[in-house]
């Protein structure tokens, strides 16, 4: 079949199989050239949502910077012989065959990571075929958590809190600037998006992993969260997203205090902006993206997705580092896009722009390519026009 990007709402519903295998290449390629990591640094690292952005990046850097043996867990749509897989499928189909060329273990297990029998089916996995794990990364990204323990099915929102929200935006397909009113979120709402998105899950898997004796002395966790710019924190951080970020502050805290007794270390880290199928749905931030982009590339500050994490591994996690930590004991890459040139320049375009003047001051061009490129769309040397077999990567 001849696969093209189809567009619906915020989500791309096709993948392209040998699109989605280049763009791991790419990544992978840059960690190859590129990185300073450490080989060895790492021996066996857990990617907890390994199949796309910041997760599949931390893998590729794990791997093939570090050298490390990596056990991977996400939850895919597999293809069909008349419809493609997702793009995580092909991401880790991919990596896994990088990595077999390479020497690497590499493992990926297909399955609800939210779930008390794929924790099982890890720690089962991890004794039979790595000893310890000396890194876990959780990464995950879901808009819905089956909670393990009630079995009560919990959806996330992103709405502001207290009032209506009038607020600036885009809307990404047709570039038209606009200003839109967001509903308040319920006390259930936020209750709920703090349960899927919060650090509940972390500690399950720390818990489990630490009862099982399967984190080797001094081991790290690290997971991932974003604070941004003042411009986009009444959605954001001061929005139920920004409730289900205190959580798993909170959570890192407990979670730090419990691998005290292995001499081990949790820390959230605050990354930078990218485009994620999670950041194309949350109002206001395309725009923000669009601008922020456009001014860090100006200034030569932008950093792609796998650029960003090969620096936090390089800069802030390998030992020997000295971590950039806020007073929340939180690790900060995400100085660059916050830098007081970069947001003073965004913030003076912000009032200004609009659908008219966005190409001029923002870059939504590239927020569109990179968005198409999660889906393995826009990816030089990629024949579009050819007839590939869904059910295939090579």
């Amino acid at each position: 079949m001849i696969v093209k990007p189809r567009i619906r709402g915020f989500i791309c519903t096709t993948a392209h199989p040998l699109g989605c295998a280049a763009h791991v290449d790419q990544q992978i390629d840059y960690v190859t050239e590129h990185s300073e990591a450490s080989s060895g640094a790492f021996q066996n690292v857990l990617v907890l949502g390994c199949s796309g952005g910041y997760g599949l990046a931390s893998r590729i850097v794990a791997g093939f910077g570090c050298g490390a043996a990596t056990l991977g867990v996400s939850f895919e749509k597999a293809p069909t012989q008349s419809k493609t897989a997702s793009a995580g499928w092909y991401n880790n189909k991919a990596f896994e065959a990088r990595a077999m060329q390479q020497g690497l273990y590499a493992k990926t297990l297909d399955g609800d990571a939210f779930s008390d029998a794929m924790r099982e089916q890890v720690l089962e996995t991890i004794k039979a075929d790595l000893g310890q794990i000396d890194l876990v990364v959780y990464s995950l990204a879901s808009p819905v958590r089956q909670h393990p323990k009630t079995e009560v099915l919990h959806r996330s929102s992103i709405k502001p809190l207290g009032e209506v929200l009038e607020i600036k935006t885009v809307h990404v397909e047709k570039g038209e600037v606009s200003n839109v009113a967001l509903e308040p979120a319920t006390e259930q709402e936020i209750a709920d998006t703090v349960t899927v998105m919060g650090g509940e899950d972390w500690q399950y898997w720390i818990d489990a992993l630490l009862a099982a004796d399967l984190l080797a002395p001094k081991a790290k966790t690290v997971a991932y969260t974003y604070i941004g710019s003042e411009l986009t924190w009444p959605i954001y951080w001061e929005g139920t997203l920004g409730k289900a970020k205190a959580d798993l502050d909170r959570a890192s805290g407990e979670i730090q205090q419990k691998l005290q007794s292995i001499g081990g270390d949790a820390r959230v880290a605050v990354l930078k902006a990218i485009v994620s199928q999670a950041s194309a749905a949350i109002p206001v931030v395309p725009l923000y993206a669009a601008l922020l982009f456009q001014v860090m590339k100006e200034q030569g500050s932008h950093e792609e997705c796998i650029e960003h994490i090969d620096r936090l591994f390089v800069s802030q996690l390998l030992t020997g580092t000295s971590m950039r930590l806020d007073d929340s004991g939180r690790i900060r890459v995400d100085d660059l896009e916050l830098a007081e040139p970069v947001q003073a320049e965004v913030k003076r375009r912000w009032p200004l722009v609009d659908t008219e003047n966005l190409p001029q001051l923002g870059d939504l061009a590239g927020f569109r390519a990179d968005f198409l490129k999660i889906f393995g769309f826009g990816i030089d040397g990629v024949d579009y026009d050819a007839d590939v077999d869904p059910q295939r990567i090579s």
